[in-house]
């Protein structure tokens, strides 16, 4: 073969590369994943897993990007971000997606609405849950699954048995009129902290004490500025994973279907993770002796309850007494039919 021919063909094969290589860069969906949770948290585990099945079932015509621990946007702008589409994808806090008009949302905040795993599931994944997500389209996002980050326990530099013991303490809260409701109940002063300004705030003395599950008490390493925790199990804490709305509609429906199996995937992986993680940092909690650990007994329980119902009341008459009827029937079924 001349030397000119080979040079040809080598030129040829040359520029057949860099085509198939600029297509390919040209075909390539990126999403930014941000969210406010550690990278090794369940929240960040699900958020990875979630990249690793939707980079290799899309056949890299998806990469996810994913940025952990308010590396991007803090809680309290990173759903305006959203909207704007300078991110694609979320995993606020349920409490969070309130703020934009959203006030259904907050009957997931209602205290001792939810008693176990299961009983979130049977609200999350029935119909409840479905149409709460499709609320989401209206504020310009499509709702994918919902992440469990576990129930709550309470921390304070006091011990914290029954509903008195909170009177005067400013206790840090998600925005959340359910919440700010809460500990007025408890008689105590709630506070609005996005979560990186928390361990400041209890370090300094700005609050006295938090909600959280044990997970994130443990990862945030609020054991060095809290004395005491109480295991009560009050609230449950879960996410939303969100994902702008023209973003989505704008992506072939084969790219849809392998993003929501994925999430299907990742949700049921990380969910799992939260439980696991959760019962593993209360126990590390109790072993370690950096704070003293309190379990309410049935009788402090009930006093919680009922210091506690005038906010269902409250709920009932922002969000509808349908709604908190339905959400506290589906979770626990007993409970429910007794009402």
């Amino acid at each position: 073969m001349k030397l000119a021919t080979k040079l040809h063909l080598f030129m040829l094969g040359l520029a057949l590369s860099l085509t198939s290589v600029i297509v390919s860069a040209q075909t390539t969906t990126v999403i930014k994943f941000s969210h406010v949770s550690p990278a090794d948290s369940p929240k960040g585990k699900a958020a990875l897993r979630f990249k690793e099945l939707v980079e290799r079932n899309s056949q890299r015509r998806i990469r996810v990007d994913v940025y952990p621990n308010n590396l991007l946007y803090k809680e309290s702008d990173e759903l305006e971000a959203l909207q704007l589409g300078a991110v694609q994808m979320l995993a606020p806090s349920l409490a969070k997606l309130a703020q934009f008009g959203l006030q259904d949302f907050e009957v997931f905040d209602l205290p001792f609405a939810f008693t176990e795993k299961e009983s979130v599931a049977r609200v999350t994944e029935g119909p409840i849950g479905k149409t709460l997500l499709r609320k989401l389209e209206s504020k310009g996002m499509v709702g994918l699954a919902y992440w469990d980050n576990g129930f709550k326990i309470m921390s304070g530099n006091k011990r914290l048995r029954v509903p008195s013991d909170f009177a005067g303490l400013a206790m840090r809260i998600h925005s959340s009129k359910v919440l700010s409701w809460q500990m007025e109940a408890l008689g105590a002063i709630p506070l609005i902290l996005d979560a990186y300004e928390v361990y400041p705030a209890l370090q300094g003395g700005v609050v006295d004490g938090a909600e959280t599950s044990p997970v994130n008490f443990y990862a945030r390493k609020w054991y060095e500025v809290q004395s005491n925790v109480t295991i009560s199990n009050h609230g449950y804490l879960g996410s939303a994973v969100v994902v702008n709305k023209k973003f989505w509609d704008g992506l072939p429906s084969d790219l849809r279907n392998t993003i929501d199996l994925a999430m299907r995937e990742a949700t049921s992986y990380g969910n799992n993770l939260a439980e696991e993680e959760n019962a593993a940092a209360l126990q590390w909690i109790k072993k370690s002796k950096k704070v003293k650990v309190y379990t309410l007994t049935a009788e402090e329980t009930e006093a919680w309850r009922q210091a506690l119902l005038p906010v269902h009341k409250e709920l009932e008459a922002r969000i509808g007494k349908a709604l908190v009827y339905g959400v506290t029937r589906d979770a626990d079924m007993r409970r429910g039919s007794a009402r």
